[in-house]
């Protein structure tokens, strides 16, 4: 089977995401590893942390390779300005979005296999004047599709109906038409990606105790439960509307592949508690594999050697893991 190559994004360049890719390129790798950056960034970086790299520029037309330790294979992107760590300037705005549509095109058309993005600081992006809710939303604008963003740890997945929105635009925001796509999108792609043969979906209400039959809100009686009860007639295998205080315990989550939850903030503490350094971000819904860390930018950490490696290294890892199952697939659609 051929090597999977993985594009890999820093994110945004005051940040610890350049020391994590850095820190990557210090072991081997079953995958080739490509990081979509400025490789003058990554050697000043490298320099400062202490690690001894030989930069090697990328070439899409070579048979992938797995990664050796202290190899950085490079897809050049110019920074806009020189890096400081821990300090933001608005100018680099424009290289951190210009490195995640070049790894994203790369992707589209099958140079790399896969995505796996560093964290990016939402505020600075803004601040340049580029109206930027997150990557979910960026690479759907780029890819087409209906993006879901899942974060996962060990014994838990947690998708969104919603991601980045102010909680007073929620109710409005979960529709009958937005639901359904977004159920039916998770119980696709876990199905084909992860290959589970008849997820079991957990889906959470909006109000608390679930509205308490229209006591503490009617969206759960007027679109939740209707949308449920149709795909359940489909056979897809889903429960709820539950009440989200009480559905994150271990009887509840038993045999569960997946818990839909209706907000950001409704699902991901929980998972964050559960697995806050070692979970993964992906995103359903997209033409393309992409995972991503758990974290933000942690600028007080830049340089430093002190960011710890663990999500990007589970991102990753999960993104070998989707591209070979996909190769496989391929394989098997084409053998047809």
């Amino acid at each position: 089977m051929k090597v999977p190559r993985i594009a890999v994004t820093p994110g945004e360049p005051a940040g610890i995401g350049p020391d994590l890719c850095l820190t990557l390129a210090q072991t081997t790798h079953e995958a080739q590893l490509v990081f979509v950056a400025d490789p003058d960034l990554l050697g000043r970086r490298a320099e400062l942390l202490g690690y001894r790299v030989n930069t090697r520029i990328f070439n899409p037309h070579a048979e992938p390779t797995p990664s050796e330790a202290g190899i950085l294979w490079v897809d050049p992107v110019a920074l806009v300005e020189p890096d400081r760590p821990g300090v933001l300037d608005s100018a680099n705005a424009a290289y951190v979005l210009a490195t995640l549509k070049q790894a994203t095109e790369g992707c589209l058309r099958h140079r790399y296999d896969a995505l796996v993005t560093g964290p990016v600081h939402k505020g600075v992006i803004n601040d340049a004047g580029v109206p930027f809710s997150g990557h979910t939303e960026y690479l759907a604008d780029i890819t087409g599709g209906h993006p879901v963003m899942m974060l996962a740890c060990p014994g838990l997945r947690v998708a969104l109906v919603t991601t980045h929105l102010p909680l007073s635009q929620v109710p409005a925001a979960i529709t009958a038409e937005r639901l359904e796509k977004v159920i039916r999108i998770l119980d696709s792609d876990l199905r084909s990606r992860f290959g589970i043969e008849l997820p079991r979906i957990l889906v959470c209400g909006l109000n608390p105790h679930a509205g308490e039959g229209g006591h503490l809100g009617r969206e759960e009686i007027d679109v939740i439960n209707p949308v449920l009860v149709k795909l359940q007639d489909e056979g897809l295998h889903i429960q709820g509307p539950l009440p989200a205080d009480t559905l994150f315990t271990p009887r509840h989550l038993e045999g569960a592949d997946a818990v839909l939850a209706m907000y950001h903030d409704q699902g991901l503490p929980v998972l964050k508690h559960m697995g806050f350094g070692h979970s993964v971000n992906i995103t359903l819904g997209l033409p393309i594999i992409r995972t991503s860390v758990d974290h933000g930018t942690a600028l007080e950490l830049a340089g430093t050697g002190q960011a710890e490696v663990g999500s990007m290294q589970a991102a990753v890892a999960l993104a070998v893991k989707l591209a070979r199952r996909k190769a496989v697939a391929d394989t098997q659609v084409g053998d047809r």
